[in-house]
């Protein structure tokens, strides 16, 4: 009975398929909870992740050597590269023990299930590049063949790194563009409002600094206390204020119909090129 009970306590195995940025902010995430010694980072140039051998990560350049003793198999490889791999890796991959994680964008779970031999439980997950600092937006969704056990393991995991959900697949292309371009269309408003910053007469290091604070204190706000942003915006807007007169001013420039329409540009681009 001990035995039993060990090996139930017996934490699971990671394999991460393509170590570049996002693999490998994964991996540090996973890490804290997990241990690194049982995280298997895997790229064809080892040369560019050497340096991750002193933090206890196990590194290979051998796909069905970092797969074999996994149990979550992480790909975060690029979407023309993912049918290769996943060719080289058939015969070595195990439904019935591994579940397979996707940070592709491109392709959704009925599509690397065409590419595998037998129905697997795939989980898609979309992350944003705020996951190096422990900060990203990550949706994720899972097919039929996952089991609640497993959900509830990757949405811990991923909450090592950030705010995690769980959504439907149908939502996913959504969750790309708010979540994932979204860290974009934010540093591009950051990036206006240094610019303007510098008009007003500080120096560039000096608005940026005061714009990155004041991005954050306001997403705090609503973060910490579940309040609304209009509700934000009505505690900042005196009558006759500049405040007012510079919202009437972005607005009347097109400032929320440009955001809108924005999110529906990205969202209309991404669904053609087939992600579901």
């Amino acid at each position: 009975m001990s035995n039993k009970k060990n090996n139930l306590q017996k934490p699971p195995k990671v394999a991460i398929i393509g170590a570049g940025n996002l693999g490998v902010a994964i991996a540090k995430g996973l890490a804290t909870s997990l241990g690194a010694d049982i995280i298997w980072l895997c790229r064809r140039h080892l040369s560019k992740i050497e340096m991750l051998v002193k933090d206890g990560f196990r590194l290979s350049s051998d796909v069905k050597e970092a797969v074999l003793e996994a149990d979550y198999v992480f790909f975060c490889v690029q979407p023309q590269q993912l049918p290769d791999i996943l060719d080289e890796l058939k015969g070595v991959l195990n439904p019935q023990k591994q579940v397979l994680i996707s940070t592709l964008a491109g392709m959704d779970s009925d599509r690397i299930q065409a590419l595998l031999p037998h129905p697997f439980p795939i989980i898609r997950a979309m992350p944003n590049t705020a996951v190096a600092i422990g900060q990203s937006m990550t949706c994720i969704c899972a097919n039929d063949q996952v089991s609640p056990q497993a959900i509830t393991q990757v949405q811990e995991w991923f909450g090592t790194v950030g705010e995690v959900m769980h959504i439907e697949e149908e939502h996913m292309k959504a969750a790309t563009v708010l979540a994932a371009s979204g860290i974009a269309f934010f540093l591009r408003y950051i990036r206006a409002a240094t610019q303007g910053g510098i008009e007003l007469g500080f120096e560039a290091e000096e608005a940026l600094k005061i714009a990155t604070a004041t991005a954050k204190g306001a997403a705090s706000l609503l973060m910490v206390q579940g309040s609304h942003p209009e509700s934000e915006i009505d505690k900042v807007t005196t009558p006759m204020g500049c405040t007012i007169a510079g919202l009437n001013e972005m607005e009347y420039q097109g400032l929320s119909s440009a955001v809108i329409q924005g999110l529906k540009k990205s969202f209309d681009k991404i669904s053609s090129i087939g992600d579901s």
